[in-house]
């Protein structure tokens, strides 16, 4: 149930950076829900790996580089759904930041009513 309700957190998140951020656009809720289930996968994934690959650059960068990797997963994830759109890498890293911050928000929110 918790996973459910964490799924559904995130692609709330995602619906309002959609309409907050002119460069990302999402079709519908339920568009929202597959791509917040799509990150979730490619997170677990893929992710892993392009960390494990580029450790060099992203300890050069002082781990500044996993923000690439972020817009990576995010253009991966526009390419595989339909109804998900990412203008450029630029949005992609926008965007990425301020999920990152949005899902901060509102999961902290779920842990106080708990």
């Amino acid at each position: 149930m918790k996973l459910i309700l964490r799924l559904l957190l995130n692609a709330l998140a995602v619906v309002i950076l959609s309409y907050i951020l002119p460069g990302v656009g999402v079709d519908s809720m339920f568009t929202a829900i597959i791509v917040a289930v799509v990150l979730s996968i490619l997170n677990f994934l893929v992710k892993p790996i392009l960390v494990i690959l580029t450790l060099p650059i992203t300890v050069l960068t002082l781990g500044l580089f996993l923000l690439v990797i972020n817009a990576i997963i995010i253009l991966i994830a526009a390419k595989l759904i339909d109804g998900f759109q990412v203008v450029s890498f630029w949005w992609a890293i926008i965007f990425s930041l301020l999920l990152a911050f949005l899902q901060a928000i509102l999961h902290s929110i779920l842990k106080e009513d708990q």
